[in-house]
């Protein structure tokens, strides 16, 4: 597989719903707790998101699952987020463990969450802007410079 677009070799992009109430709070869980530079994040409704869906040979249309691009590899829902954990300092590292669980199991309580994300945690009536950790952590503020 090629290079993913707009990403340099050994960065990670995390790709998320961003008028999604959820999602947005998980993306400012990760900038909290520190999670290592090379993740760089992009909302699926930005250019640079559907440019990043489109490379790993997603629809860019209603997108209902986070996604991590790293190493030339593609994760989505479940194994997405626990392979992003290990991104984090400890103690919020060992929930990356996770991701050894049966896929079907992991993925059934991710796909339960997802499909009912607007309803229990709400929703932004447009994409928003996080306030990132550093300059160049959110891929769409490259073009805001």
């Amino acid at each position: 597989m090629s290079q993913p677009p707009y990403l340099q070799p050994g960065e990670a992009a995390v790709l998320y719903d961003g008028t999604c109430r959820l999602c947005n709070g998980w993306v400012h869980f990760l900038l909290r707790h520190q999670v290592a530079r090379h993740v760089r994040f992009a909302a699926v409704q930005s250019e640079k998101g559907k440019a990043l869906l489109r490379w790993a040979d997603m629809p860019v249309d209603n997108v209902s699952t986070i996604v991590l691009i790293a190493d030339g590899k593609v994760w989505k829902r479940a194994q997405a987020i626990f392979r992003v954990m290990r991104q984090v300092p400890p103690p919020w590292r060992a929930l990356s463990v996770l991701r050894f669980f049966p896929y079907a199991v992991s993925n059934f309580c991710y796909d339960r969450i997802a499909l009912n994300r607007y309803r229990l945690f709400g929703r932004y009536d447009s994409q928003q802007h996080i306030k990132p950790d550093y300059p160049g952590r959110f891929l769409e503020d490259e073009d805001r410079s």
